[in-house]
């Protein structure tokens, strides 16, 4: 039986926002919004915790691999290939209609 996949996210992560969103951005990433402070990991912590949300995985199955202390993060979810998980991000968050 093969290993569950891992797939690599790129997402721009907007801290300190007035509500958590997370939605496919115009150039293929995704864009994220938390409500926590970018202070000692809390902003990445609480985009990890969104990102499981909407792919349906445990928060332990997703990690900020690459810009911990920038906007532009790279995220790893493990066990789920990536269009499941763009399918369910997509389910997740709904186009906003702005």
């Amino acid at each position: 039986m093969p290993a569950p996949a891992s797939t690599l996210l790129s997402v721009r992560l907007t801290p300190r926002a007035a509500r958590e969103r997370l939605a496919p951005g115009p150039d293929g990433a995704f864009v994220a919004h938390v409500t926590a402070p970018p202070v000692e990991g809390a902003a990445n912590a609480a985009l990890c915790r969104l990102v499981a949300k909407a792919a349906g995985v445990a928060p332990s199955r997703v990690d900020v691999v690459g810009g911990q202390r920038g906007r532009q993060k790279v995220v790893r979810v493990d066990g789920i290939d990536e269009a499941t998980l763009r399918a369910r991000i997509g389910a997740s968050f709904p186009p906003s209609g702005r």
